[in-house]
């Protein structure tokens, strides 16, 4: 049995959530992934559109942008430790 693997997604009261399996091709090693590529893809758009419009955006708008960079920084800090725990075991 391997180690767990850390989700992309958190469970009640925002603590991690973890698979354990050995199918690294099952329902939910699947979804696991598509979020994982869907947060990171989301990151980046949010970050393209950051640039765009931090030059004149209202204090307002700023708050929004930075709880939408912080969100998505959490999420991409997630799926980097998720995905940095699995390289480790390949390479052992």
């Amino acid at each position: 049995m391997e180690a767990p693997r850390l989700l992309p997604w958190t469970g009640s009261e925002g603590k991690p959530c973890y698979l354990v399996t050995d199918d690294h091709d099952g329902p939910l090693s699947r979804l696991a992934d598509a979020t994982e590529s869907v947060q990171l893809g989301m990151g980046g758009h949010l970050l393209a559109h950051a640039r765009e419009i931090l030059p004149d955006t209202p204090p307002g708008e700023l708050r929004f942008l930075a709880e939408c960079l912080t969100q998505a920084l959490d999420d991409a800090l997630r799926v980097a430790e998720s995905r940095g725990r699995r390289l480790t075991r390949e390479r052992s």
